[in-house]
C-alpha cells in the first residue's frame, strides 16, 4: 500500500476523512494526515487479521463493516483475566493431546494440536453469546479437535472417554445400541460465564461423512428457534436473539463438499433461517495429504461463502488474542444483520491426518517447516509472561493440575458406568421401542373428520382462490364430505393433518412444491389471484390447535433431508415430512439416509419421527421418476428374515410403506405420532392412485376403532377354498390386477387370490399368515411387481415369505428382469413388459 501511487506524495497533507475512514477510536479528530492514514490503514488491514466484505451487495453492511473495524482496531485491549483464560485453554488443549498421545498413542484422535486458538474462538463466541441473551447454542463439528473441545470446553468427563476408549459402549448395557467412535460423540452441556442465564450448548452427533452435519445443526436450530418462540412471551423476540447455531469445518471440506453450498442456501430462505450461523473453517491448510492447489479453484477456502455474499474474516491462528477479536466482530456482524458470517481460522497440523500419518511422505517441506515450529501455546505463555499477566509457575500448575486431573480421571475410568442421555426433557414422555410392530388406534370421530375437511378448504370471501381449485378441488372435496361420499388421497392426508393439529401436535411439510403438491393434487396453500398473498387453511381449524409450516424448499435434497431431520431429532411433538418431488431424488441425499436416519437411533439413541414421502410407480415415465429405490432403504432396515427362530423379535430401525388406499395413509401418519416412540417411516407414495377413483376411502375407515392395517386381505374371491394361486403385491400395481381379474372367466376368477402387502418393513409375518391360512386347498404362491427383479421390495420379501409358506411350497416370481436402469424408456417395451405381467397372473391355472 504506497500513497505515492496515487499521488499522495506529501506525509504532512491533512485531509477530512469524516464518514470515509475511522482512525482511532469512536470520537477521534475527523482529520488526519497522509502519513497518519496509511498508518492506520496498515495497522488495521495488513495485521494478524484480514477481512473481505466489499462483495456483500448492501452498502449499509460493507459500511459498518469497515467502520467498525477501522474504530475498534485500537479499542481491543483484554483484561488479564481474559489473558489467562485464553491460557488456560490453550495449555489445557496442548496437556490433553500430550497425555493422550503418551496413555493412548495408538489412537487417531485427530488432536487441536497447531490448531489450539480454535478452542479460544469456541470460548470467546460462546462468552459473547451469554452476554448478549443467547441461551441456546446448536454447534456441530467434524473429528479434528473435537475431543480437545468436548473434554477442555464442553465438560465432557475424561472418565467417560477413557472408558470408551478402553474398548467399553458409551452406553449402559442394557440399552441396544451399537455406538460409534469417539470422534462421532457428542456432549450438551450448560456453560457458566457469569450472566443470569447460562448458555446451553448442544453439539450434535456427526458421521465421517465430512460437513453432513451442518443442515442437520441448520435443522435442530430452526426447530428449537419454533419451540423457544412459543414459549416466549416477549412480542419483540426475533430469529437468532435467544440461539445460535455454530459450524466448524475443515478448510479441504469446506471446498470441496457440495452440502456446504447447500446447506449455505438455505441460509437466508424463509422457513429455513436461523438469524444467522457463525461458521469457523480450521484451515490446516491441506486436506489428508491434499495441498490447497490441488483441493481449490479458488483463491481462499472461504470463497464458497460469497454464494451468500456472506463477510470473510482471515486470522492468523498463531496468535490467540486476535483469534478472538475476529470473533468479536463476526459476532457483532451476525448480531446486528443476522446473517451467517465466516471466520478463516488458518493454522497449521502437527501431526499428519491422524497421529498414526508420516505427513512427509506428501509434505515434507511442510513439515520440516511444522516441525521446527514451537507451540502455538508454549508462544502465547512466553508473551503472557513477557507482559506479567503471569508467572512461569502459573503455566507449569496448570499443566500439572490438569494432567493430574486426566490421571485421575483415566483410574476412574476402570470402574465408570454410562449414563443414558436420552429421552430427556421434552423427550421424557417417550419411551424405547422394544417391539415396533403394534398398531395403535389411529381413528377420529367422523364428525371431527367432516370439520376438519370442510376448514381444510375454507377461505375469506374477500380472497380470491383459482377459479380451477375452486371447481375442480374445493368444491368436490365439499361435496363427497357433505354426501359421505368416498374421498381422495389428498383429502384423506388434509384430514389426517388436521386431526393431529386439534390434538395439538405441529406439522412440517418440507420439500420442493409441497404446498401446492408435485401433482397438483394436496393444495395445502392457497395463492391469492390478485396480491398473491398466501393462506394455510389447515391453521384455522380452531383455538388451542397445533401449527403446520408448508415449506416449499429450494431445488435441493442432501441439505433439506439433513434438515429436516434435524428437525425431527429435537422435538417429539412436530410431525416432520420430507417429501421429494419424485421418488428417486432422495438419491442426492444417500448420505443423510444412511448415516442419519437408518442409523442415528442405533449408534447414538437419537429417535426421529421423520416421514419421507417418495412418489414411486411405474407409469411409462422411464427410467427416472419411476422408482423411489424402495430396495435401498429395504436393504438398511434390521429386521430378522425367519420369525419363527426362537427369541425372534421385530424393531426395526425404521417403517417402509406403500399404502394402496387414502385411509391406509390417514393411519399411517396419525401413527407416527400416537404411538409413545418414534421412528423414521419410508413412504413409496402414489402417482397415478391420487386420482384413481378405485383408490378412495370412506369415513368409516378413518372412525373410531381403525387403525392401519400391514396386510389389506383378498376381497376379489368369494370362495377361498377354490383358490389354487394366491398372488401377493405391494402397491399400486394391485389396481392393475383387480381389473386384469375382474375381466377373467369365473372359473378363473375363484381360482386366483390377490393379497397386499401395505407395510413391508417390519414384516408382517403375523397377519400374513393368518391372511394365507384361509387358503386351505392353495397350490400357488406367487410374488407379483412391476419393478425389475433386481428391484423393488422382491429380495426382501422372499425369504421372509418362504419362511411362513405351508408345506413345501415355494414362492416364484412373476415381474419384470433384471434390468441396470429402473425400466425402459421404449414406450412400446413398456407397454409389452406390462401386459405380460398380467397375463401371466392369469395363465396356466
Amino acid at each position: 500500500l504506497d500513497p505515492a501511487r496515487y499521488g499522495l506524495t506529501n506525509p504532512d497533507q491533512q485531509f477530512n476523512i469524516d464518514g470515509i475512514l475511522a482512525v482511532g477510536p469512536r470520537g477521534a479528530p475527523k482529520t488526519a494526515t497522509t502519513a497518519e492514514i496509511h498508518k492506520a490503514l496498515v495497522d488495521i488491514y495488513c495485521g494478524h487479521v484480514a477481512f473481505e466484505f466489499e462483495h456483500i451487495p448492501d452498502s449499509a453492511e460493507r459500511k459498518w463493516f469497515a467502520d467498525y473495524v477501522e474504530s475498534t482496531s485500537k479499542d481491543s485491549a483484554l483484561s488479564s483475566s481474559k489473558k489467562r483464560r485464553f491460557l488456560e485453554l490453550l495449555v489445557k488443549s496442548e496437556t490433553f493431546d500430550n497425555f493422550m498421545q503418551k496413555k493412548f498413542g495408538q489412537v487417531k484422535r485427530y488432536g487441536l494440536e497447531g490448531a489450539e486458538s480454535a478452542i479460544v474462538a469456541l470460548d470467546e463466541l460462546f462468552s459473547l453469546c451469554s452476554h448478549s441473551g443467547i441461551t441456546e447454542a446448536v454447534l456441530g463439528m467434524p473429528h479434528r479437535g473435537r475431543l480437545n473441545i468436548l473434554v477442555d470446553l464442553l465438560k465432557y468427563p475424561p472418565r467417560a472417554l477413557f472408558h470408551k476408549l478402553r474398548g467399553n459402549a458409551e452406553f449402559p448395557d442394557n440399552l441396544p445400541a451399537s455406538g460409534d467412535v469417539i470422534s462421532h460423540i457428542s456432549s450438551s452441556p450448560s456453560l457458566d460465564y457469569g450472566c443470569q442465564e447460562e448458555l446451553n450448548v448442544t453439539m450434535l452427533h456427526n458421521p465421517s461423512h465430512l460437513e453432513a452435519v451442518n443442515p442437520v445443526v441448520s435443522g435442530y436450530a430452526r426447530a428449537k428457534q419454533m419451540y423457544l418462540y412459543d414459549k416466549n412471551t416477549d412480542p419483540g423476540c426475533a430469529l437468532g436473539d435467544r440461539l445460535i447455531g455454530i459450524q466448524i469445518h475443515g478448510d479441504a471440506a469446506f471446498t470441496g463438499q457440495g452440502v456446504i453450498m447447500e446447506t449455505l442456501g438455505l441460509s437466508n430462505l424463509p422457513h429455513f433461517s436461523l438469524g444467522g450461523t457463525v461458521h469457523i473453517i480450521i484451515n490446516n491448510q491441506i486436506g489428508y495429504t491434499t495441498p490447497a492447489t490441488n483441493a481449490r479453484s479458488t483463491l481462499y477456502t472461504s470463497d464458497v461463502g460469497k454464494l451468500v455474499n456472506a463477510p470473510v474474516i482471515h486470522v492468523n491462528g498463531d496468535y490467540p488474542e486476535e483469534v478472538a477479536r475476529a470473533m468479536r466482530i463476526a459476532f457483532e456482524y451476525r448480531n446486528l444483520f443476522r446473517k451467517d458470517v465466516i471466520i478463516d481460522l488458518i493454522t497449521f497440523r502437527r501431526w499428519g491426518h491422524n497421529e498414526l500419518d508420516e505427513p512427509s511422505f506428501t509434505q515434507p517441506q511442510m513439515y520440516n517447516i511444522i516441525r521446527a515450529r514451537e507451540s502455538v501455546p508454549r508462544v502465547y505463555e512466553r508473551k503472557m509472561m513477557e507482559e506479567d499477566v503471569v508467572a512461569a509457575v502459573d503455566a507449569e500448575q496448570i499443566r500439572a493440575s490438569f494432567a493430574k486431573h486426566l490421571e485421575d480421571e483415566l483410574a476412574a475410568s476402570k470402574d465408570y458406568q454410562p449414563q443414558a442421555d436420552h429421552l430427556k426433557g421434552k423427550w421424557s414422555g417417550l419411551e424405547m421401542a422394544t417391539c415396533a410392530i403394534t398398531q395403535p388406534e389411529t381413528g377420529v370421530a367422523k364428525e371431527t373428520l367432516r370439520e376438519v375437511g370442510e376448514r381444510s378448504v375454507s377461505v375469506d370471501r374477500a380472497f380470491k382462490v383459482h377459479p380451477r381449485l375452486i371447481k375442480h378441488h374445493i368444491q368436490p372435496r365439499l361435496k363427497r364430505l357433505a354426501e359421505g361420499a368416498p374421498i381422495d388421497w389428498a383429502t384423506a392426508e388434509s384430514l389426517a393433518f388436521g386431526s393431529l393439529l386439534k390434538e395439538g401436535y405441529s406439522i412440517r411439510l418440507c420439500g420442493q412444491d409441497v404446498g401446492r403438491g408435485t401433482f397438483s393434487q394436496r393444495h395445502a396453500m392457497f395463492v391469492c389471484q390478485d396480491t398473491e398473498n398466501v393462506y394455510v387453511p389447515l391453521n384455522n381449524i380452531g383455538e388451542g390447535q397445533g401449527k403446520i409450516e408448508v415449506a416449499n424448499s429450494n431445488l435441493s435434497e442432501l441439505a433439506v433431508l439433513g434438515f429436516e431431520y434435524g428437525v425431527s431429532i429435537q422435538s417429539p411433538s412436530v410431525l416432520p415430512i420430507w417429501e421429494a418431488q419424485f421418488g428417486d431424488f432422495n438419491n442426492t441425499a444417500q448420505v443423510i439416509i444412511d448415516t442419519y436416519i437408518s442409523s442415528g437411533e442405533s449408534k447414538w439413541l437419537r429417535q426421529s419421527g421423520l416421514v419421507m414421502l417418495l412418489p414411486h410407480g411405474y407409469d411409462g415415465a422411464g427410467p427416472e421418476h419411476s422408482s423411489s429405490r424402495i430396495e435401498r432403504f429395504l436393504q438398511l432396515c434390521n429386521t430378522p428374515m425367519d420369525m419363527s427362530n426362537e427369541g425372534a423379535t421385530q424393531n426395526p430401525n425404521m417403517h417402509v410403506a406403500v399404502p394402496t388406499t387414502p385411509a391406509q395413509i390417514f393411519h399411517l401418519l396419525r401413527r407416527q405420532m400416537t404411538r409413545n416412540y418414534r421412528k423414521p417411516l419410508v413412504v413409496a407414495g402414489p402417482k397415478t392412485l391420487l386420482r384413481l377413483s378405485a383408490a378412495t376411502s370412506t369415513l368409516d375407515d378413518m372412525a373410531p376403532g381403525t387403525t392401519f392395517q400391514p396386510v389389506l386381505p383378498d376381497v376379489l374371491t368369494k370362495s377361498p377354498e377354490k383358490v389354487k394361486r394366491i398372488v401377493l403385491v405391494a402397491g399400486k400395481l394391485y389396481y392393475d390386477l383387480a381389473k386384469a381379474h375382474d375381466q377373467q372367466p369365473a372359473e378363473i376368477k375363484d381360482k386366483v387370490a390377490i393379497v397386499r402387502l401395505e407395510e413391508i418393513c417390519p414384516f408382517p409375518h403375523e397377519q400374513l399368515a393368518r391372511e394365507l391360512g384361509r387358503f386351505s386347498n392353495a397350490q400357488e404362491y406367487v410374488w407379483c411387481q412391476e419393478e425389475t427383479m433386481n428391484a423393488g421390495v422382491f429380495t426382501f420379501v422372499q425369504p421372509r415369505i418362504q419362511s411362513i409358506l405351508p408345506g413345501k411350497h415355494q414362492l416364484s416370481y412373476i415381474g419384470r428382469a433384471p434390468l441396470a436402469a429402473p425400466v425402459t424408456g421404449i414406450s412400446n417395451v413398456f407397454k409389452a413388459e406390462q401386459a405380460h405381467i398380467l397375463a401371466a397372473i392369469f395363465a396356466d391355472i
